[in-house]
């Protein structure tokens, strides 16, 4: 189950929804798919369309307070009211660009309407802490001009912080909002497609066949299903929740701690929102603010993202050996192969998407192409699976592609055109409903994943509005900087901190937002390249949800565990001990995210990162071919220091230390077993 239907206790099955909600849904769903396929209104227009049925669904489903459903009438006002809102930005339009930045009394009424839902709605999704964080920055653009120093400003009426908030694009619309309307909606809903379609049992049994039989088997099956999920899902929590009801408890089956097993599902969940290709929404949000293409961003998180899934599974390898945790029997895991045979169509959909992505298309056309590539497949295949003839059923494919190849010369009514073709077709064959049924259900769920996301989004740009009008910025970086002419690393820690507290109450994306717009710039100026900047406070938002006390991702994974949240919390920080060390190295040495001069550079620090990781596996373990000793684990501790540290000659120390470490621990291993078997 996702977030919103845990929060306000919607059935799990959309058949199972009220009525009037699932039609908010579905509307909303297909409201995004002909903006992105035909683009028939302005921007302002698109965001906020996309914010208003984001109010629609909040107020029609989330109750004020407590679970269950909300009292419906008030919810209907409270939901119209919201959609009323983003009509009256289409209706009036033009008459708005005109009087720019002078309200009549009806715009400052709209526009306080739209400011006070959504700080609503936000509290109904996500709890107090986000709306607090912005209510103390809209405060600030309110009465900062009473605040002595550095931090006052010149002063501004409520008429020009509605105006900047609620119109315009500096605001509630700003750059997440427009991205949340665009590129993350279609991944999110190319994802519910392919989940509806079964891609998550392809990946646990892909997963469960390569590594179920293997040493600490049900723990890697986590790490691998996991980062393979995040290919479709990008979220962590959401991640958690999903492969987590499978293996959590397979990993309580087979000896490992209840801890150690939601630790480990909950870093491997959150790793998935830096692994490319698609990776999570932060990374779309990214590429749009600094204005680089989407693939120089997953090229920057490629190694950092290998490093963080390779730490994660050595040590749950290392974890295994000091238990002696078997894995399941060979006869009791699926193949591997056989799983793919089953279901290599869902992965056409997936190839092609990055494909489109990597060879320079926008996110937006990627993901509507993905998109309607997911819904042929999952509806042509309906249709020809029931065809036992191998010939045809090549035939058929080969014919499907054709069609869609056509699209490149005429058009996105080709693809649209075949989807409706392959719709009849699956009304009238047996099961056909049933798939039709599936792809309704898919639309539906889109929208339901994307409300958490979206009112994040929309909220924060009060946070983006209030900065950008004051230019609070950069006094807060003028802070950092004054710390950071001194010590980079000092300026790094502090960074780093701001953004674990901040994510103490808030998802990655908002945390992201706020410290990208305050940290980055200054970290800029300190000379970090501007891409390493960004990912270095992306990071962190990640890492927030895995430190106590507040860790969402390991809290989503305490009632599957039955296991307290915060213990969870303490093995995660443990099991992701390379998410905190990576963007560090990657500050100093920006060829570990490829952003340095050669090849060379690039493969020696991943060498040395992967050496260094390797080594604080066995430090936090206390365990490689036997059991550490207390000076072994300060002698690995110090030689992992080394390699991450960038002054002169310690990496020189940090290779030599380690040498020294792992020769004497083999040997002393060696001995021991000489003396057991003697």
């Amino acid at each position: 189950m996702s977030e919103l239907q845990q929060e306000q206790g919607l059935a799990s099955n959309p058949a199972d929804w009220p009525k009037a909600l699932f039609y908010v849904a579905l509307l909303f769903s297909i409201y995004q798919i002909i903006m992105a396929a035909f683009h028939p209104v302005s921007s302002q227009v698109l965001r906020a369309g996309h914010v208003g049925f984001l109010l629609m669904l909040v107020y029609l489903s989330f109750p004020a307070n407590g679970k269950g459903r909300p009292w419906q009438p008030l919810a209907w006002v409270l939901a119209l009211a919201g959609m009323g809102t983003a009509f009256y930005q289409w209706y009036f339009e033009a008459d708005l660009i005109q009087r720019s930045g002078d309200l009549t009394t009806f715009d400052f009424v709209v526009g306080v309407t739209l400011i006070a839902l959504i700080f609503e709605a936000a509290r109904r999704v996500m709890g107090i802490a986000l709306p607090i964080i912005c209510a103390m920055f809209l405060a600030y653009g309110l009465l900062g001009e009473y605040l002595p120093g550095d931090l006052a400003h010149r002063g501004y009426g409520v008429d020009q912080l509605v105006n900047q908030l609620a119109f315009g694009t500096e605001g509630l619309y700003g750059t997440p909002t427009y991205v949340s309307a665009t590129y993350i909606f279609l991944f999110i809903l190319f994802g519910a497609f392919l989940e509806q379609a079964g891609m998550i049992k392809l990946f646990t049994d892909f997963a469960m066949g390569l590594f179920g039989h293997k040493l600490g088997g049900p723990a890697k099956v986590s790490v691998v299903s996991s980062a393979l999920m995040g290919t479709i899902t990008g979220s962590g929590v959401a991640n958690v929740v999903t492969t987590g009801q499978f293996t959590i408890p397979l990993m309580k089956r087979f000896g490992y701690r209840a801890a150690f097993a939601g630790g480990v599902e909950a870093t491997s969940s959150m790793g998935s929102q830096i692994m490319p290709p698609v990776m999570g929404a932060v990374a779309f949000i990214m590429a749009e603010t600094i204005n680089v293409p989407f693939v120089e961003v997953a090229k920057a998180a490629l190694i950092p993202a290998l490093l963080y899934f390779g730490s994660t599974f050595w040590m749950v390898h290392l974890e295994a050996k000091r238990a002696d945790l078997k894995g399941l029997p060979k006869d009791e895991c699926p193949s591997a192969w056989a799983a793919v045979k089953e279901r290599w169509y869902l992965l056409i959909p997936l190839f092609v998407l990055v494909w489109l992505l990597f060879s320079g298309r926008t996110p937006m056309f990627a993901g509507t192409i993905g998109l309607a590539l997911t819904a042929i497949v999952i509806l042509g295949s309906a249709i020809i699976l029931k065809v036992s003839s191998f010939g045809l059923r090549i035939a058929f494919w080969i014919a499907l592609g054709l069609l869609c190849a056509g699209f490149f010369q005429l058009g996105i009514g080709v693809i649209f055109g075949v989807i409706a073709v392959l719709v009849a077709v699956c009304w009238f064959i047996k099961g056909g409903r049933d798939t039709l049924v599936i792809c309704l259900h898919a639309l539906v769920e889109g929208a339901r994943h994307a409300v958490p996301v979206g009112i994040a989004c929309a909220l924060v740009g009060v946070i983006i509005g209030v900065v950008s009008l004051t230019g609070v910025a950069s006094t807060f970086a003028g802070y950092i900087l004054a710390v950071g002419e001194n010590n980079l690393f000092l300026s790094l820690l502090l960074t780093m901190l701001t953004c674990l507290v901040l994510g103490m109450g808030i998802p990655t994306i908002p945390n992201y937002i706020i410290t990208s717009s305050i940290a980055a710039p200054a970290l800029l100026d300190l000379g970090v390249p501007l891409i390493v900047s960004h990912m270095f406070v992306f990071y962190f938002g990640i890492m927030a949800d895995l430190t106590p006390p507040v860790a969402l991702a390991c809290f989503a994974a305490s009632p599957i565990a039955k296991e307290t949240g915060l213990k969870i919390s303490f093995w995660a920080v443990r099991i992701a001990v390379a998410g905190f060390v990576v963007p560090f190295m990657a500050v100093y040495d920006p060829a570990l995210m490829m952003q340095g001069d050669s090849w060379v550079a690039t493969i020696y620090m991943l060498i040395k990162a992967a050496l260094a990781i390797g080594l604080w596996g066995a430090v936090f373990t206390g365990f490689l071919q036997s059991k550490l000793t207390w000076w072994e684990r300060l002698l690995g501790f110090a030689a992992g220091v080394s390699l991450i540290l960038a002054s002169p000659m310690s990496d020189e120390v940090g290779f030599a230390l380690a040498a020294l470490f792992f020769a004497q621990h083999f040997w002393r291993a060696r001995r021991a077993a000489q003396v057991a078997t003697a």
